[in-house]
């Protein structure tokens, strides 16, 4: 069988080439000193410079410690917010802090490039080629979890379980999105037979993101409590399905976001795993990386929010879901729409926070239909579209050290 070989070095080069790009899409913010509404007309916009002082990291406040004002994120990420905020030599300076945050997200987007390039070496590279990737960045902390929960994935195929249940119990405890990743490894034990396994998965997972967060439930139980209650709570929001058909039609009332929501991921989680348990190939439960992107994809176009950086999370299981050379069409087209939709997104809130420039309200909504609508028709065209070949016939290629 004819084998290609890609050099580490040509690997991480090409993600840090990509990296330095997103840094260079940040620098008029960076410049101009992260100022609103002009980072939402530039594309430039992070919630790295936009918490620094409003959830007091700039006091040095411990992210938990206020029941009204905590960060909006697990455990992990908090702690991440609040060592690099103690890292800044500039305590007030909101631009060092995000140099700080970007050089760190940097180096775990090529971490994860590198863990691509192990995992799917035949398509690793739409990963830093991607240009919504690239632009996303440094929106937030999104890749601390990006990182861990791939690592989740290649142990568990690697039949080291143990050691992939507590990395998914970290990345749960960074991101939380990654808790979705059980759906599809309970449907591989399921299918294996193997219900041992699972519950001590299952158990494991649980507690690794047990005796991570239990210090901070202990100690600081409001602030810690925030997190969940604002998902909880929240109205329909940016991004989401339900933001924007109140956006198409603003003189009704709805009132089924919330249960609704929930009532449709389930729904919709179900159908994948009937489909993926009792209807797909084999081969498509054959290893966790192919049915990843599923539910992860259900999960984002369910939410009742879909922020600009979610790209970081569904790209890398895509690319891993992708079987065929005749998938890379409709990645690039699904991708097209992503970066759509990344434009559009910046271009509302520009004209929703009083800039010149902006678009309308109905122009966002139909560009987040088209993401949704772009999400669906790649997840159809993988798993159930064109016939794909399957794993073992695409050529191998390596990755040499």
């Amino acid at each position: 069988m004819k084998r290609l070989h890609y050099a580490t070095g040509s690997v991480l080069l090409v993600a840090l080439i990509a990296a330095f790009f997103s840094f260079a899409k940040f620098q008029h913010c960076v410049n101009s000193g992260f100022i609103s509404p002009d980072n939402y007309v530039h594309t430039c916009y992070t919630d790295v410079a936009a918490l620094y002082g409003a959830r007091g990291l700039d006091q040095h406040q411990w992210p938990y410690s206020s029941a009204s004002n905590s960060v909006e994120y697990p455990p992990v990420t908090g702690v991440v917010m609040w060592v690099t905020a103690l890292m800044n030599p500039h305590r007030h300076s909101y631009v060092d802090y995000f140099y700080i945050n970007a050089f760190l997200l940097a180096l775990l987007f090529i971490g994860s490039v590198y863990l691509l390039s192990r995992m799917k070496p035949q398509f690793w590279y739409l990963f830093p080629l991607s240009p919504v990737v690239v632009a996303s960045l440094f929106i937030n902390w999104d890749l601390w979890a990006v990182l861990s929960a791939l690592g989740s994935i290649l142990l568990f195929d690697k039949k080291r379980y143990e050691w992939s249940a507590i990395l998914l119990g970290l990345s749960i405890a960074t991101k939380f999105f990654p808790i979705v990743l059980l759906t599809p490894i309970a449907l591989i034990f399921l299918k294996r037979k193997e219900l041992r396994r699972l519950v001590r998965y299952v158990g494991v997972t649980t507690l690794s993101w047990f005796l991570i967060n239990l210090p901070f439930a202990l100690f600081t139980w409001d602030g810690w409590l925030r997190f969940f209650t604002l998902n909880k709570d929240r109205p329909a929001d940016f991004g989401s399905f339900y933001y924007a058909v109140q956006l198409l039609f603003p003189n009704r009332s709805f009132t089924w976001t919330k249960s609704g929501s929930v009532v449709l991921f389930i729904l919709l989680t179900a159908a994948a795993a009937i489909y993926f348990f009792y209807l797909a190939k084999p081969a498509l439960l054959s290893t966790l990386a192919i049915p990843s992107f599923a539910f992860v994809a259900i999960f984002t176009v369910t939410s009742k929010v879909y922020s600009p950086q979610y790209i970081l999370w569904i790209t890398p299981l895509a690319i891993l879901a992708m079987r065929s050379y005749k998938a890379r069409a409709p990645f690039w087209i699904w991708q097209g729409c992503e970066l759509i939709y990344h434009l559009a997104i910046w271009e509302y809130l520009a004209q929703y926070t009083g800039a010149k420039f902006g678009i309308t309200g109905f122009t966002y909504a139909l560009a987040t239909l088209l993401r949704i609508a772009a999400t669906i028709y790649f997840g159809v065209r993988v798993y159930v579209g064109s016939p794909d070949l399957e794993p073992e016939t695409i050529p191998a290629l390596e990755v040499t050290v």
